[in-house]
């Protein structure tokens, strides 16, 4: 009894995400200091960057990921000339899990990007209420910040759309991931809306592999393909929280031949189309 906040509740809990501890930690340290040098407390440096004194003092103890826009706009209330700002891309990655982190600099800086998605709507594609619902039905359960964090975590890699120059993006997905309700049947049909809308893009190729195929050869499951700007060419593939990047050119051109034949082997861009837009229409 009788100590302030800050000495009540610093040190008493560790980030959620135990990977991300050293850079949040280190963030959340620097950002208390130049808080308290600028002679705020918590509560109206909360109201000049518009978050709860609560979710303040998560910032400062690790507990959570404080998103891009929190540590621009802390930067400059603190007056702090980019001391925040230049640990916002390392904060950005600990949002993600400690397995996709690799993933999520490489997917960020692509020209090129080919996924094939066999259980869910891909992540670049996925509404708020669809990841939240994702995250939402995780086993071992998450927690409600996690949670929201990786929803966060998860809206922030679709800035790639807007990106210039533009990526080429493309994406196999199976119909069983279409018709499959996650979240209820409000949210599915929230998600095909979206799926419509990004696979009208110009740098956008949408494909459906239809389930009553014969011939798939995708059955050894999901894949991403990425080419980065120096034309290096690797291979993401991910499976129960565990991931690999392959980058032998051997194995990535294998999984290249995989990606070029199913691409042949689905729907066409226009037909997927009309059959998502079939799919709305049975909602």
């Amino acid at each position: 009894m009788g100590r302030d906040e800050d000495e009540r509740e610093d040190g008493e809990a560790k980030p959620e995400d135990e990977p991300g501890t050293g850079v949040v930690l280190a963030f959340g340290r620097q950002l208390k200091l130049l808080r308290t040098q600028a002679g705020l407390e918590r509560t109206e440096f909360g109201k000049r960057t518009g978050y709860a004194a609560q979710s303040i003092a998560s910032f400062e103890q690790g507990r959570r990921i404080p998103p891009p826009k929190f540590i621009e706009c802390a930067d400059d209330v603190l007056g702090a000339g980019g001391v925040l700002n230049v640990l916002k891309e390392e904060v950005v990655r600990a949002q993600y899990p400690a397995f996709f982190r690799d993933m999520a600099r490489l997917e960020a800086e692509a020209v090129t990007l080919h996924v094939y998605a066999t259980q869910a709507v891909p992540g670049l594609l996925q509404t708020e209420d669809y990841a939240r619902s994702v995250f939402g039905m995780r086993r071992p359960l998450l927690d409600e910040d996690t949670v929201e964090q990786r929803v966060t975590a998860r809206l922030t890699r679709q800035a790639i759309f807007s990106r210039t120059p533009m990526p080429t993006l493309s994406f196999v997905i199976e119909e069983s991931v279409l018709r499959r309700p996650v979240g209820g049947r409000t949210v599915l049909q929230g998600q095909l809306e979206q799926i419509m809308l990004h696979g009208h893009r110009r740098n956008v190729e949408l494909q459906v592999m239809p389930t009553d195929r014969s011939e798939h050869c995708g059955l050894a499951g999901p894949f991403t393909l990425i080419e980065n700007r120096d034309g290096r060419r690797m291979a993401y593939v991910e499976v129960q929280r565990d991931s690999r990047l392959h980058t032998d050119r051997t194995a990535v051109r294998e999984i290249e031949e995989q990606y070029g034949i199913l691409r042949a082997q689905a729907l066409t861009p226009g037909e997927s189309l009309a059959f998502v837009e079939e799919l709305l229409g049975a909602e």
